[in-house]
């Protein structure tokens, strides 16, 4: 494990790319952690970094041991090149105005259904691990994912007591529960269905 976004565990330095994509997982991971707690009263803290076979984060849900996978939902690499920033040439340009003329749903949930059915196979050295996808396409919205509840597929098999999407990129429209269906009656919870 490791906190150091600059190093590896084994002290080697990361690349630009590696410390990007850590550094996205560790935002994402802060801010539903901070999202879980306004929204149920219960301490989530001491986040740090895993290296592969763990899940990404690491933390404390109360005083239990939580792992967090974490993933990031764009739509398209070319819709997440666009949204990280990145120098587009004519063919992504190209391949982005193609794109809109696809239903910004049938996009959501492709996109979406893709990141479940790959996370789904993964194997992590875990006692308890929840996975959590942040939304990074500003077209969709939390009403968009409810809207979908019953369209999402999470495969039967899977590693993930819970899954959360932040439903959007700062947070502000709170977190909806993909996994499992509610259980308890969480209307107390205003930002969470």
């Amino acid at each position: 494990m490791t906190s150091d976004l600059n190093f590896s565990q084994d002290g080697r330095p990361r690349s630009d790319s590696e410390r990007e994509k850590l550094r996205l997982e560790h935002e994402a991971a802060r801010l539903f952690m901070r999202l879980y707690e306004e929204c149920f009263d219960v301490q989530i803290r001491h986040i740090w970094h895993n290296e592969p076979i763990k899940p990404d984060v690491s933390c404390y849900l109360g005083r239990d041991r939580l792992d967090l996978e974490i993933a990031h939902l764009y739509g398209s690499e070319a819709e997440a090149m666009l949204l990280l920033g990145r120098d587009l040439g004519d063919k992504t340009w190209h391949y982005l105005h193609e794109l809109n003329s696809t239903k910004s749903d049938e996009r959501l949930l492709t996109a979406l259904n893709r990141i479940l059915g790959n996370k789904a196979q993964k194997n992590y050295h875990s006692q308890k691990v929840w996975l959590v996808i942040r939304n990074m396409n500003p077209l969709w919205t939390r009403q968009d994912f409810l809207q979908r509840l019953e369209l999402i597929h999470l495969p039967d098999r899977h590693p993930f007591e819970a899954v959360w999407v932040v439903a959007d990129f700062q947070g502000i429209s709170g977190l909806v529960r993909i996994f499992p269906p509610r259980l308890v009656d969480v209307s107390g919870a205003s930002k969470v269905e």
